[in-house]
């Protein structure tokens, strides 16, 4: 709307029509700003920079110029974008937009000033128990939205580095980054869907995708327990190992020995279901919740600490 030159009255200036085939959630990359952008994250295909869209900072992952064409880097890109276009929790890093139709591709979310938690533990090391139980919490809360039927979202590489805090005081977390997840349609609770392939983070693996078994969502409830254990111990099992050596230790039927006092046995009980080798055996994320509530609500009288082999 336009205003007279009078003053007197207003006139409406025309609106053009929308593009056809034009998601509201396209960006127009012009509008991001990366005069002061800093790089939060790299990886093989591109870089993440916080920058701001709008006025506000956001983080863009980027693809790289030169994989702009390349036909499986764009069928993942877009594969990520569909995905994340559906997600609404508040423990899952917000999807905010996306750029398709021009290079470079790009990918805009939530910019959470907290950092990742795999960052968090190099500098704190080992949490309290109580803080490693809100934490396990906020995790299983997100897990538990993206496992929900009959659109179970798997996703394949949860680790503390795909794990992020809202802010620098820690409130909570939000799970991130869905490069590698996997979308399922479950007609119903008895469907089984299963897939093979080798696919994640070594260190957090589950033992059925590291011999490129058939698995399910299961294998994020084993990556859950490997986050739980590290956050209460400081590092991650079998860090004497190379990431590959400790996903064949971990695959050959080694874990971690477990000793604790206070909220222990229930932690180590619930640690060790869900990295059981069976993955029938492990719980659901509902059911963790469960189980973390009544671990949370039980009163301590003593510290305790968990110690690797």
């Amino acid at each position: 709307m336009i205003q007279g030159q009078n003053g007197s009255h207003l006139e409406h200036r025309p609106v053009p029509p929308p593009l056809p085939n034009k998601c509201d959630w396209e960006v127009d990359p012009t509008e991001l700003d990366f005069s002061n952008s800093i790089c939060i994250g790299k990886g093989s295909f591109g870089e993440i920079l916080r920058a701001h869209w709008r006025g506000t900072p956001v983080a863009v992952k980027r693809i790289l110029p030169a994989l702009s064409d390349d036909r499986l880097v764009i069928q993942d890109f877009r594969h990520e974008v569909n995905l994340l276009v559906k997600l609404r929790h508040p423990n899952v890093v917000q999807f905010l937009g996306a750029v398709t139709d021009r290079k470079p591709l790009m990918l805009i979310t939530e910019y959470l000033r907290g950092g990742d938690l795999h960052r968090y533990l190099k500098v704190k090391s080992s949490l309290s128990t109580s803080t490693a139980i809100n934490f396990a919490m906020d995790i299983a809360r997100g897990m538990a939205y993206l496992h929900s039927e009959p659109n179970v979202i798997i996703h394949r590489d949860l680790k503390p580095r795909n794990v992020l805090l809202v802010n620098s005081c820690a409130d909570y977390l939000k799970v991130g980054d869905f490069g590698l997840s996997k979308l399922i349609k479950v007609k119903s609770s008895h469907d089984v869907y299963k897939m093979t392939g080798e696919t994640g983070s070594y260190r957090y693996m589950a033992p059925e995708v590291f011999k490129h078994r058939r698995y399910d969502k299961k294998v994020d409830v084993f990556s859950f327990a490997m986050i739980l254990y590290e956050m209460l111990e400081g590092e991650p099992p079998f860090t004497n190992l190379e990431p590959y050596e400790g996903a064949k230790h971990v695959a050959e039927g080694h874990r971690p020995i477990i000793r604790a006092k206070g909220y222990g046995p229930e932690l180590r009980e619930l640690i060790e279901l869900c990295w059981a080798g069976d993955m029938t055996q492990r719980p659901s994320f509902l059911d963790i919740l469960k189980r973390l509530e009544k671990i949370k609500e039980k009163p301590s009288e003593h510290h305790w600490h968990l110690f690797s082999s």
